[in-house]
């Protein structure tokens, strides 16, 4: 049965995916200008108090996923602090300057949570990694639940094949779930290439006004006519 996650960046959000029952959110800030940041503690509070599984993005900034001491120090922190707030687990990710999965900071970045306290998942980092098969040997082994993934290509479609192939090799130990431009209309055939689960943003953007000085201020939150159809999409799998 595949799974449904969406990415929200507010309180609306994940009270919205979980009244339309998504297994669970991705909880992240500044999707569309940076592709995601680690949320406020008041906001992953916020998200957790609606109920639905709440999976928090820990990336202190945005650009590449090569990270210095200081900056798995502030994420190590963050992914502690996010537990204790209770996410049902954290999405993290770490390269090495070879583009290869950084497995010592990794290790740094899961060192303050308690063994089998939530569920680890890897961003798309694992799409700028020259091997996806290597590295979903790598991150079974450090105990990641799920990877997010399109194949290595700009969206899931492009990606495809890619997918099939990740979920193959995967066998089950590690969950493949397929995310990056995915549209209500591709959920049936990421569902064929077997994924376990499809994330999207389904996402829209409200214009805004931040004052002198500041210019436009859109902010961007869960659509419920595209989540809706979203939702409707992934359980027609499931009543089949």
């Amino acid at each position: 049965m595949t799974a449904l996650e969406f990415a929200v960046q507010d309180v609306a959000g994940a009270r919205l995916a979980r009244q339309l029952g998504a297994d669970r959110v991705e909880l992240c800030s500044a999707l569309g200008g940076t592709g995601g940041i680690t949320p406020s503690l008041g906001l992953i509070e916020g998200a957790v108090a609606t109920g639905v599984p709440v999976h928090v993005l820990i990336r202190c900034r945005p650009g590449d996923f090569v990270y210095d001491e200081d900056e798995l120090a502030v994420m190590a922190a963050d992914a502690v602090a996010a537990m204790q707030a209770g996410a049902a687990g954290v999405v993290v990710g770490a390269l090495t300057e070879q583009r290869e999965v950084d497995v010592p900071a990794l290790e740094r970045l899961v060192e303050g949570l308690r063994l089998g306290q939530g569920e680890l998942t890897f961003h798309r980092a694992v799409d700028q990694v020259s091997d996806q098969f290597a590295a979903l040997d790598v991150l079974r082994e450090l105990g990641f639940r799920r990877v997010l993934s399109s194949g290595g290509a700009p969206s899931c479609v492009e990606g495809l094949g890619a997918l099939a192939a990740l979920v193959e090799h995967a066998d089950r130990g590690v969950e493949v779930m397929a995310g990056g431009g995915v549209r209500v209309a591709d959920i049936a055939a990421l569902r064929n290439a077997g994924v376990d689960a499809i994330h999207l943003s389904a996402r829209r953007v409200v214009a805004g006004d931040a004052g002198p000085g500041g210019g436009d201020a859109p902010r961007e939150t869960l659509d419920v006519t595209i989540a809706t159809a979203a939702v409707a999409a992934v359980r027609e799998e499931r009543w089949t």
